[in-house]
């Protein structure tokens, strides 16, 4: 415990504030997933069947970067549910705030107990932000796109 509050006092105020925003995006995400049906979320996230574009600046990539670390550092550690849909809304929430698009993916595959697994991950440009590890196994069903106007 004491090493964890040491490399945090240790980090630059920026890092220590991109968590505390990836904790409240966590927090967000999880309230919208249990209150709003999905095809509200659906929306927020938007146009299905399209994708963001595979180029990014080398600042961008950095910023995707270290919201993905973030995000995926906290929802080790949150109490509450934040599996790959919840650190995929979470980032696409803090990159969408930064005026980044950013292209959710949904992807199901048959698990060993011949279960139906589903998966979520988000790209940005050529770079998985969350729910990278895996995801190739899984059958692509839908992407989703929100374009701003």
């Amino acid at each position: 415990m004491w090493n964890k509050l040491k490399r945090y006092r240790q980090l630059p105020g920026s890092r220590r504030l991109l968590l505390w925003e990836a904790l409240f995006a966590l927090a967000l995400a999880r309230f919208a997933l249990i209150v709003l049906p999905f095809r509200r979320i659906a929306a927020w996230l938007g146009i299905p069947a399209t994708e963001n574009s595979l180029k990014a600046t080398a600042e961008q990539l950095e910023v995707a970067t270290h919201i993905g670390s973030a995000v995926g550092c906290l929802a080790r550690r949150v109490p509450w549910d934040s599996r790959c849909l919840a650190q995929a809304l979470a980032a696409a929430w803090m990159l969408r705030r930064r005026g980044l698009e950013s292209t959710l993916g949904f992807g199901a595959d048959l698990g060993n107990s011949r279960e139906i697994v589903a998966h979520a991950w988000l790209r940005f440009g050529p770079y998985l932000v969350t729910g990278g590890s895996g995801h190739e196994r899984f059958k692509i069903f839908t992407k989703l796109l929100r374009k701003e106007s």
